[in-house]
């Protein structure tokens, strides 16, 4: 059985069960023929070289992980350069955020080639590579130009935008030829998989062969929908854990008299923050009912706050929940809880089953799983209800949610009514259909499906 080699930007240890549901999914498939997980160690070097950094290698079980220090400079440039002020931006739709600075591509280049260089040392005949997300798209162009002939996949966890939208991307047509190194490109969603079709057809002149298999500089690559899953048991289990149960019982306890809702994600400007604040507003002021009643619980974990971007997020966000603070709270009731920090992972499952509604409202996301979570985390007998943006990749699979538009910020409004309003019988019925779709679907089927396509595909032999 071909030994598992999986690439991505930072590495986990999959013993660690904070490490999350990707995580152990990865680290089941790894330990299944002993593998090897490779990426940046997280540390960074005051004064290092650029497109040099230290390998380090450890055993974490059956697993290898091998990680790379990083220069300064190149950390600079590749990750908070091009990973998160190019690619990030622009495939959430924010080119106005962009920063096209000619160094940071090179930085980029520099560090998969130092991924590639390094991992070579590491590969054995018959490994199977899996590269995850956008920091590392060339790494399997850079293995090529070394001699590399492994099968290589590489699932994009972020959205792929309309191919306009890709072409501003400066030297965009390299990014595409790059992807042609691959074997089987993964993607989030059939409106992702769609972008892609139409941008490499358009861009490149690429040759649809059918059953999404494309044709340019001479090689063949399949692309592919597979919507990533939550383990939805481990997640079941932590809502039943200590920890889970303490959070749902003391926030049942301060909660009993009003209707709880809960947003969760990290401070980002793709998640619709903003909006979804001016939308609790317009709630108070439409439906007077909910004055004293409503409560949202918005926690916005810290995220790339030495980008000016963020910096500015944050103050609108403060901003925003001070108001409706001020001009509809009282001295026994604040409608905003707002928390700009991290909340522990096992805590959560307590604070979803607690809540009425959950606004998971991003402008644009890959997939995000916190939708999928509050669902897994849901009292069947008395569940409640998703509001889920129709921008999010999530949208796709769970219909039975409460679609919304997030720019629509009336129309928001109206839907947060509807989901605090919902019968019973309702909600049960909606809850049954979402539970059943994460479930078949989950994280294991999306690695059993995606390693399954990569396996049976025939990998072209010409070279880029």
């Amino acid at each position: 059985m071909s030994r598992l080699v999986v690439v991505s930007n930072r590495v986990a240890d999959p013993r660690k069960a904070a490490a999350g549901g990707l995580a152990v999914a990865l680290g089941d498939a790894l330990n299944t023929t002993g593998g090897l997980w490779f990426g940046w160690s997280g540390t960074v070097v005051e004064g290092g070289m650029p497109g040099e950094g230290e390998l380090h290698v450890q055993q974490a079980g059956k697993v290898t992980l091998a990680t790379v220090d990083l220069s300064a400079e190149d950390h600079a440039g590749y990750y908070l350069g091009y990973s998160n002020g190019v690619l990030w931006p622009v495939f959430h739709l924010r080119l106005d955020l962009a920063r096209f600075d000619a160094g940071y591509i090179s930085a980029y280049r520099r560090v998969n080639r130092l991924f590639a260089r390094l991992l070579m040392t590491q590969l054995k005949p018959g490994d199977i590579l899996w590269i995850h997300d956008y920091h590392l798209i060339p790494l399997a162009a850079e293995l090529r130009t070394l001699g590399c002939t492994h099968r290589i996949g590489f699932f994009l966890h972020i959205p792929l935008p309309p191919q306009q939208v890709l072409a501003a991307i400066p030297q965009h047509e390299w990014l595409m030829r790059a992807m042609f190194a691959y074997d089987l490109l993964g993607f989030q969603s059939e409106a992702d998989l769609q972008n892609f079709s139409r941008y490499v057809q358009a861009e490149a002149g690429a040759v649809d062969l059918g059953e999404n298999r494309f044709r340019a500089f001479n090689r063949t690559v399949r692309a592919g929908a597979f919507p990533i899953g939550i383990d939805v048991d481990e997640f079941a289990a932590l809502t039943h854990a200590k920890e889970g149960v303490d959070m749902y019982e003391r926030m049942k306890a301060e909660y009993s008299r009003r209707k709880l809702l809960i947003g969760v994600e990290r401070l980002d400007y793709s998640k619709g923050l903003p909006q979804r604040l001016r939308a609790f507003k317009t709630l108070l002021q439409r439906y007077p009912e909910n004055l004293r009643s409503a409560t949202l619980i918005q926690i916005a974990s810290p995220s790339r706050e030495d980008m000016g971007t963020y910096t500015d997020l944050l103050q609108e966000l403060e901003s925003l929940c001070g108001a409706i603070n001020g001009d509809f709270g009282e001295l026994d009731w604040m409608p905003v809880r707002y928390m700009h920090r991290n909340v522990a992972r096992k805590r959560l499952p307590g604070l979803y089953r607690v809540a009425r509604v959950a606004l998971v409202t991003p402008l644009r996301d890959g997939m995000n799983l916190v939708a999928k979570e509050f669902v897994a985390a849901q009292d069947p007998a008395d569940p409640g209800v998703l509001v889920l943006s129709r921008f999010a990749g999530a949208a796709e699979q769970l219909q039975d949610a409460l679609l919304v538009n997030p720019y629509d910020i009336d129309g928001s409004a109206d839907t947060i009514q509807q989901a605090l309003q919902m019968p019973l019988q309702e909600r049960q019925i909606r809850h049954q259909k979402l539970l059943r779709n994460i479930r078949t679907q989950d994280v294991h089927w999306w690695r059993q499906t995606f390693l399954q396509a990569l396996g049976d595909g025939a990998r072209s032999q010409e070279t880029m």
